[in-house]
């Protein structure tokens, strides 16, 4: 058995995934960084609302690169998503205690004005558990799609090392790049190998609804971290799959 950790990566093809191979490298692993998303911007800005709620970083740079800014308040998921906000200039007046979809619901419905209009404004795969809990709040509720989130053309080559055996781990940061993994594998023809592969690396996910998508599809999910963050995720993953956690 190999005493390297070697760890894909799906992060977008931006300064992401280079902050992701970096993180990884410091902490002792051998990247294989493989974008599993690219964002297609769609030119739309969000709408009027009392309170606006951004659910990514991506969707804060769009909305600033188009001059818009929130009449109203300011929502955001969590910290990474806030912290960009305030770089822009916004003030950001909640954070769920949860970085979740439901974790928003629950703050929201606990902060919103009666009669109060929500606007969310975020990508074409987000999670419905937002919309729909936020109506079933009785919050008047709109969205925005800022962007569409598609898979880029030759993503795939990590797909290719998990069936031939060569990961150690494994890290997904969305139910998207589950999907966008294990559709790259079936066009290459290793989909079954790639998720029998995996069972022998440490594959960590960055919360409980990517965990779902990926046991949904027969992968074993190793590590599920506390916080929702990168780091937190690149850090427990490596930590599990190092060669003395594994007994080598």
């Amino acid at each position: 058995m190999t005493s390297e950790v070697r760890a894909a990566v799906f992060r977008p093809d931006d300064e992401r995934i280079t902050a992701a191979v970096e993180l990884l490298e410091s902490l002792g692993a051998t990247p294989v960084p493989d974008p599993m998303l690219a964002i297609e911007p769609t030119g739309a800005t969000p709408g009027a609302a009392d309170w606006t709620v951004l659910t990514s970083k991506t969707g804060v740079e769009l909305a600033a690169a188009s001059d818009w800014s929130p009449a109203g308040r300011l929502a955001c998921i969590g910290p990474a998503t806030a912290d960009a906000a305030r770089e822009v200039g916004w003030t950001v007046d909640l954070v769920p205690e949860e970085y979740s979809s439901a974790g928003l619901v629950d703050a929201l419905a606990g902060t919103v004005e009666p009669d109060a209009t929500v606007e969310v404004a975020r990508s074409d795969h987000g999670s419905a558990v937002l919309l729909d809990g936020l109506r079933d709040a009785g919050i008047e509720t709109t969205e925005t799609v800022l962007y569409r989130l598609v898979r880029p053309a030759g993503a795939g080559e990590s797909a290719e090392r998990a069936a031939a055996g060569e990961l150690e781990a494994a890290l997904f940061t969305s139910s998207l790049t589950v999907d966008h993994f294990l559709d790259a594998a079936s066009e290459r023809g290793v989909r079954e190998a790639a998720v029998e592969g995996l069972g022998d690396a440490v594959v960590g996910c960055i919360g409980e609804p990517t965990a779902e998508t990926a046991r949904d599809h027969g992968i074993a999910v190793s590590v599920v971290p506390e916080e929702a963050t990168f780091e937190t995720l690149a850090t427990t993953v490596v930590e599990r799959a190092a060669p003395t956690h594994r007994g080598e």
